[in-house]
């Protein structure tokens, strides 16, 4: 059966190449033997994304990230310990992708023109789909490694057309995942000068008075990249009712995610096992379909994977061993009931439907 292309809204590709010392270039088998007896991170030799199973996959766009989080002195999370610590991270993790094109493996996805000869070029039946570069659109994942605002002007520069302002815990621009509070002094500044560049706002991450506050006061284009359902997850980390109605009303689409945690009310990461549990693909349906009943539709829903987003197969869907795996979601979405254009919409459609309009 021929395989459908894929759009993923969410990986961390560059923090596992420079942190987690990963060549994505490998295929998967040597990456987690190579990794077999690291004891440093608990996803060790369990990783799921590479290049070459993106390929096998057919997922040939991507959104991918900088990540580096400032941590202030107290807080017990990992991080940096200055901005401008954060900032030379995010560059490190620049140069990776930089080093991936020049190797023909990747290509930074900037505009509408560029975007639609890369999918002219995935759309050519003639190349084989392992000859072909994964696209990627540069995304901020937390705003903390902005050292001051001018800065936003460079990462912009160097292919920044995506930010989210806040990760996990307290942060320089606004709190994120696990805290309260709204935007810092900072943050509001920052929102109006990523205004002025048309930059896509995520709001992954952003506490409940913080997404309030950015979709009152950004007109610009928002989305969620990897977000699920608090009526079925129900913490703060996951969108409510009443801003999933509003992520629609401003014409966003939000990205499911395959972190069991954010699928599963009974996981607790490093503790349970997705297996024992039946954690399955299947699962982020059920957060995809609440979302299309508020909607009346499938046109806000899509994939954001977050796959290696700090884990491995031990916090993933047990029938999952690598990303190429988002494929077999085309039988499981049709036995759901799912007709082939709202299987379309969620495979790549939604994104490149909102991306056309925010680059129109």
């Amino acid at each position: 059966m021929k395989k459908l292309f894929i759009f993923d809204a969410h990986l961390d590709l560059a923090m596992n190449a420079i942190e987690w010392n990963r060549d994505l270039r490998q295929p998967l088998t040597e990456i987690r033997q190579r990794e077999m007896h690291m004891k440093d991170k608990p996803d060790r030799g369990k990783g799921t994304v590479c290049l070459p199973e993106l390929r096998k996959g057919k997922v040939g766009l991507v959104v991918a990230t900088q990540l580096a989080r400032y941590t202030p002195p107290g807080s017990a999370l990992a991080g940096w310990s200055s901005p401008q610590q954060a900032w030379a991270m995010t560059q490190a993790q620049l140069a990776w992708y930089c080093e991936m094109e020049a190797l023909g493996e990747m290509v930074q996805i900037t505009n509408a023109e560029q975007l639609e000869s890369h999918l002219a070029l995935w759309e050519d039946e003639k190349k084989p789909d392992e000859k072909k570069p994964i696209g990627y659109i540069l995304s901020l994942e937390g705003a903390d490694s902005l050292v001051d605002i001018s800065y936003l002007h460079k990462a912009y520069a160097h292919g920044l057309r995506a930010i989210g302002l806040s990760h996990f815990g307290p942060g320089r621009y606004a709190p994120g995942t696990k805290m309260e509070g709204g935007l810092t002094p900072l943050g509001f500044e920052l929102l109006k000068e990523i205004e002025k560049l048309n930059l896509i706002v995520d709001v992954t991450h952003l506490t409940d008075d913080g997404f309030d506050q950015v979709l009152d006061r950004y007109s610009g284009p928002v989305w969620a990249s990897h977000h699920n359902v608090r009526k079925i997850v129900p913490n703060q980390r996951q969108l409510n009712d009443e801003q999933i109605k509003r992520l629609i009303e401003r014409g966003a689409v939000i990205g499911g995610m395959l972190d069991c945690w954010a699928m599963d009310v009974r996981f607790i990461d490093t503790v349970s096992d997705p297996w024992q549990l039946n954690i399955r693909l299947e699962n982020l349906i059920d957060h995809w379909d609440h979302i299309c009943q508020l909607a009346g539709n499938s046109l806000h829903v899509a994939i954001g994977s977050d796959l290696d987003g700090i884990f491995g197969t031990e916090q993933s869907p047990w029938n999952l061993n690598s990303i190429a795996d988002l494929q077999k979601y085309e039988e499981l979405l049709a036995n759901r009931g799912y007709k082939k254009d709202d299987i379309e919409n969620i495979f790549s459609k939604n994104w490149l439907r909102f991306l056309r309009k925010a680059w129109s």
